[in-house]
Formats: structure tokens, sequence, C-alpha cells
């Protein structure tokens, strides 16, 4: 009961961060990261509770990464265009 509590406050902050700084695309995605880890300890905690196999979280993590590696990604290509993260710094036109 309380690390299901710990893991909704997780994913809480996770959104709360990701809602109020909106600056910068690295700490964007470094609060997406975070919402992540949230569903992942969740979902590990569903399914040792019903005592199934793990091979979903091994999806989950293979997605995850992928995830992760597109945003880093995009995060060298734009500072590499326009010198910074700030998301107030270049037109989106």
């Amino acid at each position: 009961m309380m690390m299901s509590f710990l893991i909704l406050l997780m994913f809480l902050i996770g959104n709360m961060i990701f809602v109020s700084k909106h600056k910068h695309l690295l700490i964007v995605l470094m609060s997406l990261e975070f919402i992540v880890l949230s569903i992942f300890f969740l979902l590990m905690l569903y399914l040792m509770m019903i005592e199934y196999n793990m091979y979903m979280l091994m999806v989950f993590l293979v997605f995850t990464v992928c995830e992760g590696a597109l945003g880093l990604s995009i995060l060298v290509s734009m500072i590499r265009t326009h010198g910074n993260d700030y998301f107030q710094s270049f037109n989106l036109i």
C-alpha cells in the first residue's frame, strides 16, 4: 500500500514538473523519463503481485530506451542548429 502511494507520488511530481518547467527541452525530457520510471515501478509491482512473467517489463524497457534515444537526438540536433535548448529562442514556424 505504501509503495503504491510512493509510486503515485512519483508520477504526480513528474507530471507537475512536465507541466510547469517547459522552457528547457532537457528538463522536459528528464521529467518524461521520471514519469516512465514511475510507470515501470508500478508495472513491476503489479506483475509481482499477480505472480506473472516479467517479459512485459522487458518490452516496456525497450520502448523506454528508444524514447530516451529519440529525445536525446532531438536535443542534440536542436543544440547544434540553435545553440541552446530554450523554446523561446527560436521560431517554431
